[in-house]
């Protein structure tokens, strides 16, 4: 299951982290955050132990959005110690996600 990512865990599960880290930013509203939901959290289960995956609700933690210039939803991003290497804006496959996150082990 994907993690929930707040202003109170993500510098320490994120930035901090010692595995790659794919982060959803989302919000409830968004037609399209709902479609691409299903495929974190299959991606969650499938790299399990070999990356972080986590969700950051972009209402309900603005400052995180703010702070890495998210302007449009869904916007997934790919770190890796700590630093931006990927970035996906709009729905995505699965395997291209995933491709992204292999990239970054």
């Amino acid at each position: 299951m994907a993690l929930e990512l707040t202003d109170a865990n993500f510098q320490s599960t994120v930035l901090e982290s010692d595995k790659p880290v794919l982060v959803d930013f989302w919000a409830e509203w968004c037609g399209p955050c709902r479609m691409v939901g299903p495929i974190v959290e299959a991606l969650a289960e499938d790299f399990e132990g070999r990356a972080v995956v986590g969700k950051v609700n972009v209402d309900e933690h603005q400052s995180i959005a703010m702070q890495f210039g998210i302007r449009n939803i869904p916007t997934l991003l790919v770190f890796k110690n700590g630093e931006i290497i990927d970035k996906q804006v709009g729905v995505a496959s699965k395997e291209a996600l995933a491709q992204k996150l292999e990239a970054a082990l």
